[in-house]
């Protein structure tokens, strides 16, 4: 009998578990988490979760019901110890179990600070699952300083909801701006006001030197030479693809673990999306970190395990919430040359070119521009930038 094992719990593991039901497979289904809960979105831990406006339950992607209700082995609280990719089997405990498919939904695993200049102490912390933020959340009260470290969406992220509960909030960034790896400058001032705004104490073109303390983090000294006194320390210095399962078992790997445009890996009968993923996007070989490409990457391996034969055709779009804006992309900035500014007062874009081409689009609180700019994006279509630029120009005009 057939049977798909999904090493990996999150986003991608669930969706494409369900996509196999849905779709009508009827063999065996396995999806082995090494969480203790079942598959949950992870966007609203480090916002609505932490600030206590959502429940657990709220976060679950599906009711724990809903893996017995359709036949499908949730083993939670369980670690894959080994694979034999030529006997075909996955080992779980004490467990050896046999697939006739297996899907690589690992995801991807924070950068932490080196336990040589601090990192291992006590309250310093990274967002990336349940468990960080539970811990993190007695510690984040009001009156207290915390240190982030790291200018990218993760960091700012972090540092709005600190802000919002009332900590004095304190950002250094190592390169000269924040967001530089991912965002235009305009992006950048856009959120550098807005964070200055409410307080935030962004410091751009500092780094750390070392954490203080005994047990628990006391102090930091940048690179400046400041001294700090801080109560936590939250790290967002990005994240690396969970591979080292996979090239254990002898997966080819390439900015994570590498796939062909169905999700098929180097090794017959296995598959990997998601954050762990690399795959073929317009020539060139990218790895996408965002809940869309999880759940359409996921699903499209689901797909290609019945035999569709369906390549991914990637739409890239991401978003990020601070404070009362959100900030929505569309398309990717890889190579763009200019950037058109549309200001609409409260409403922002920011609308990345390459010659003629548009790329991508940064949207803050201006859903219409993203939508318009997704729209083109993926109907290969151009914007003229002289109604980008206006105010008053119609956007929507630009579909035509």
């Amino acid at each position: 009998m057939s049977h798909v094992v999904v090493i990996g719990a999150g986003q991608a593991g669930s969706s494409c578990v369900a996509k196999l039901r849905n779709g009508g497979f009827e063999g065996a289904v396995t999806l082995i988490g090494a969480e203790p809960v079942p598959p949950y979105q992870r966007p609203p831990l480090s916002k609505a979760y932490l600030l206590g406006e959502m429940p657990l339950e709220r976060l679950f992607l599906r009711p724990e019901a809903f893996y017995a209700e359709h036949d499908i082995d949730l083993r939670l609280g369980s670690v894959v110890t080994g694979i034999d990719t030529g006997a075909q089997t996955v080992r779980v405990g004490d467990d050896d179990l046999s697939y006739t498919d297996l899907v690589f939904a690992t995801g991807s695993e924070p950068r932490r600070l080196p336990a040589a200049i601090g990192g291992a102490l006590g309250n310093v912390f990274v967002v990336r699952d349940l468990a960080d933020v539970d811990a993190m959340a007695p510690v984040c009260a009001a009156g207290k300083t915390v240190l982030i470290v790291g200018g990218g969406y993760i960091g700012l992220e972090a540092a709005a909801v600190c802000s919002k509960l009332g900590l004095n909030v304190v950002l250094v960034e190592m390169a000269e701006r924040i967001l530089q790896r991912v965002a235009a400058p305009e992006t950048s001032d856009y959120f550098r006001s807005l964070h200055a705004g409410h307080g935030v104490d962004l410091r751009e073109g500092v780094g750390l030197t070392r954490l203080l303390g005994d047990r628990a983090v006391k102090g930091a000294e940048l690179t400046d030479g400041t001294m700090l006194d801080v109560d936590l320390v939250i790290v967002g210095v990005g994240i690396t693809p969970a591979a080292a399962l996979a090239e254990a078992a002898g997966l080819a790997l390439d900015n994570g673990i590498a796939t062909d445009a169905q999700g098929c890996t180097n090794v017959p009968h296995v598959w990997a999306a998601g954050d762990c993923a690399s795959f073929p996007y317009r020539g060139a070989r990218i790895r996408l970190e965002s809940v869309p490409n999880a759940i359409d990457q996921a699903e499209c391996v689901a797909e290609n395990i019945m035999g569709a034969g369906k390549e991914y055709v990637a739409r890239p779009w991401f978003w990020s919430d601070q404070y009362d804006v959100k900030l929505q992309i569309a398309g990717l900035n890889t190579g763009y040359d200019r950037v058109v500014t549309r200001d609409g007062g409260a409403a922002q874009s920011f609308w990345y070119y390459r010659g003629d081409t548009l790329l991508a689009v940064d949207a803050a609180n201006d859903p219409r521009a993203y939508m318009i700019g997704k729209r083109l994006i993926e109907a290969g279509k151009d914007a003229d930038p002289a109604v980008v630029a206006d105010p008053a120009g119609d956007l929507k005009a630009l579909l035509k």
